[in-house]
Formats: C-alpha cells, sequence, structure tokens
C-alpha cells in the first residue's frame, strides 16, 4: 500500500511531527481504511517521517542531516556527512560554507577559513 503523507504534517530540520495537523490526517486514514490499526498508523507515520528526513537531506545537499548530527554533539559525523558529500559536488558552495562553520566550532579554523574560501569562490 502506497500512502501519500502531506509534507506540512513535519516541520524544521528534524522533521518532527506536528501533532494538530497528524491527528486529522490519522482520522482521515482510519476512516477510509477502517482495518488500519494504531500500531498501523504509527508504522505509517514513523515512514513517512524517516523519508521527510531522507528528502530533506537530498533537497539540502547533506545539510539537514550534518546539521542534525551536529545538534546531538556528534561534530565529526557532521563534518564527514558534509565531506563526503562536497566530494560528489564540489560546487555546493552552501555545504562549503556549512562546513567551515562547522570546522571553527570544533576549533579547525584554518580548514574553516579554507572552506569559506571555497564556498565565496563559486558565487
Amino acid at each position: 500500500m502506497t500512502v501519500n503523507v502531506p509534507r506540512d504534517l513535519f516541520r524544521g530540520p528534524d522533521a518532527e511531527v506536528v501533532p494538530e495537523k497528524t491527528l486529522p490526517f490519522r482520522r482521515m486514514m482510519r476512516n477510509r481504511y477502517p482495518w488500519l490499526s494504531e500500531n498501523a498508523m504509527d508504522v505509517i507515520m514513523n515512514r513517512a517521517r524517516q523519508e521527510m528526513l531522507r528528502i530533506l537531506d537530498e533537497e539540502s545537499g547533506g545539510r539537514a542531516l550534518s546539521a542534525r548530527l551536529a545538534n546531538s554533539g556528534d561534530t565529526v559525523g557532521a563534518i564527514r556527512h558534509l565531506q563526503e558529500h562536497l566530494a560528489e559536488d564540489p560546487d555546493d558552495a552552501d555545504s562549503w560554507y556549512a562546513l567551515g562553520k562547522l570546522l571553527c566550532q570544533c576549533g579547525r579554523t584554518a580548514e574553516g577559513y579554507q572552506a569559506f574560501a571555497r564556498g565565496r569562490k563559486l558565487f
């Protein structure tokens, strides 16, 4: 079964579920498909959130996942993720700026300034 979940059920870089929009969606789904249990709806919502996280990361050139990693305290993972993205897409100026910011935050200022300079050249 394929379910088209509205994008506005989620907000922010962490794809937080918006409760006031989710409840009407769950009700509508249960009315259309009365055999769906609450557990099945939970599974649908969890999968939809995971897909939204993937889409956000794809749309942002890796910056969304990198921001989530950095916010959770995994700065090394965030830097690695951006570096991997930039290896595939070295012309992404916004990702160079994000990398520069992360490098500077963790004390690697010389590398951070190089990343900023690389991003600036792309504009």
